[in-house]
């Protein structure tokens, strides 16, 4: 994250504080994970529409997660990996502050550092997560390790959407 960027930014109208309930009318609060590539920002985009038409509020987490590649591989700078999340970070805090002025629902971002499986858990317990939103993975290794998605779906407990 860059120097002074707050790890937590809010964006749009204010919601309407109700008390907590899993499984009512719809989901309230919708929480999307982001990590930069095509079939995240599908995600986040599919996430956003439902959280508009559905009157909920939408939670866009990115979670900066270092490969353990990146130390074992010489030549690999993990400052510049670094920077590049920081980068990909700001520019998703740009698209929340946007959308959320255009299409007028409450948008909050998250930025964490670490397992992005963990990670994500971990915020959609903190924001009560009605609804998790994420893309599937682009990586071909993830076919013999598992996904971030595919674990989400399997001990989430929560309805996890997973866009192609």
């Amino acid at each position: 994250m860059s120097v002074g960027a707050p790890d937590r930014e809010e964006y749009g109208p204010r919601t309407r504080p109700l008390p907590f309930e899993r499984g009512t009318d719809g989901p309230r609060v919708i929480m999307v994970g982001v990590d930069g590539t095509r079939t995240s920002e599908r995600a986040g985009s599919y996430a956003a529409g439902l959280a508009r038409r559905q009157g909920a509020a939408l939670v866009v987490v990115f979670v900066s997660s270092a490969s353990g590649l990146t130390a074992m591989l010489p030549g690999m700078d993990a400052g510049a990996v670094q920077r590049t999340h920081d980068e990909v970070a700001n520019e998703l805090r740009r698209e929340c502050r946007r959308g959320a002025e255009q299409w007028g629902i409450p948008v909050t971002f998250l930025f964490r550092r670490g397992d992005a499986y963990g990670e994500l858990c971990a915020a959609a317990d903190e924001v009560q997560a009605d609804m998790v939103v994420v893309g599937t993975s682009e990586q071909a290794g993830h076919r013999l390790v598992g996904s971030v998605a595919t674990r989400l779906v399997r001990t989430g407990h929560w309805p996890v959407v997973v866009v192609p």
